[in-house]
């Protein structure tokens, strides 16, 4: 049974309610919004994102709140916890779900489309009102569920907690002469024996698939001698969890040592540089600044962090460019990562929320090189 009070439809009002204000701020006529992180945030409701069939929420000053929906999933819909917000309209197969959507735009605007929205929905959607256009809300509007209120901070806190006994139990079985699948598997079984109802990721990159930042658990064995990444995480209470330790078979080499003590520096300098008011790029420059100094600045090859809620990758991002300054209750990873091609690579990552003086982290296991058998 989960801990937590669930959300309610005034909180999907408010979120739907905050979302159109900020719309309106940016010079958008409105929102349109295709299943996925963004329409499960603002109502509640979680479609088949793989579904070909128009599925749409659209959000526009004067109108109530209107989720388009195929006739077929329409009982579902409405069982969403935000449907009392909402104004359901749908559609049976052999008629035109985009006729029956276009009215809800107007005329003419230029509206923030979620960025995961099929292109045959949004070119069918600008053919049937041709006065329209678009930009990503990721663009348009980054900031939209960037900023996590108390309920959400605490299912984070939870989530990250939880993956955290994940790592601890990991580190008691058997590495060496067992292939990385087994070991991911092991960690998939442990989040959701620690409450996460999703997995989304276990990388377990052994040895020189180190040096791959996304390598996929394989049938490679595990050595003794090898370094190990382990990238796992997923969803608990319906938000992300998503961490990085990096242990050693055996005792290890000087070298690998150093990677380490050069990774774990560059994190914790992230991390400090975690302030509101600072630049999402201060926080990706503070880490990159340690490796660089150390000379392993060119394997340093992803940016510094990922936004996290209901889904584990989402804005803002810790990287050169961004310069949208972080302010309280934003949440993201911090994982500067060394990778040396064809020999191992080293990622620490923590998901750190923006406090009103500075950050807190929701992973707190050791960064340390744990030595596993």
């Amino acid at each position: 049974m989960s801990p937590f009070t669930p959300f309610t439809t005034d909180d999907y009002r408010a979120r739907m309610d905050r979302a159109l204000h900020a719309a309106a701020d940016a010079g958008l006529a409105g929102l349109v919004v295709a299943p996925g992180p963004d329409m499960a945030h603002l109502t509640g409701y979680r479609p088949p994102a793989e579904t070909e069939r128009l599925t749409l929420l659209v959000l526009a000053p004067g109108q109530d709140p209107t989720l388009v929906v195929p006739a077929l999933e329409a009982p579902d819909a409405a069982k969403a916890p935000g449907a009392q917000a909402l104004t359901l309209r749908d559609w049976t197969d052999g008629t035109d779900p985009y006729a029956l959507a276009a009215p809800l735009l107007g005329r003419t605007g230029r509206f923030g489309v979620s960025d995961n929205t099929w292109a045959l929905h949004l070119l069918a959607l600008q053919e049937q009102v041709p006065g329209t256009s678009y930009v990503a809300l990721s663009t348009g509007l980054p900031m939209l569920r960037a900023v996590k209120d108390a309920q959400e901070l605490a299912r984070l806190e939870v989530a990250g907690a939880a993956a955290d006994a994940a790592y601890e139990e990991i580190l008691k079985v058997p590495f060496a002469g067992r292939r990385e699948s087994d070991v991911a598997a092991d960690l998939a079984a442990l989040l959701r024996r620690f409450g996460h109802e999703q997995v989304d990721f276990t990388i377990v990159a052994s040895g020189p698939n180190g040096a791959d930042p996304h390598h996929e658990a394989g049938e490679r064995t595990i050595r003794h001698g090898d370094t190990v990444v382990l990238d796992f995480g997923g969803l608990m209470h319906g938000y992300g969890s998503d961490t990085s330790r990096t242990v050693h078979v055996g005792e290890p080499p000087a070298e690998v040592r150093r990677v380490h003590d050069v990774v774990r520096a560059a994190q914790q300098a992230g991390f400090e540089a975690v302030r509101p008011g600072a630049a999402c790029q201060d926080v990706d420059r503070a880490a990159r600044a340690v490796i660089r100094e150390a000379g392993y600045g060119e394997y340093f090859i992803h940016r510094t962090g990922h936004g996290i809620g209901v889904t584990t990758h989402e804005p803002p991002y810790m990287i050169e460019g961004e310069e949208q300054p972080l302010v309280p209750g934003m949440c993201f990873s911090v994982e500067p990562g060394v990778y040396l091609p064809g020999r191992f690579g080293v990622r620490i990552e923590d998901i750190v929320t923006v406090t009103g003086d500075g950050g807190r982290r929701f992973n707190n296991t050791s960064r340390a090189l744990a030595v596993v058998e």
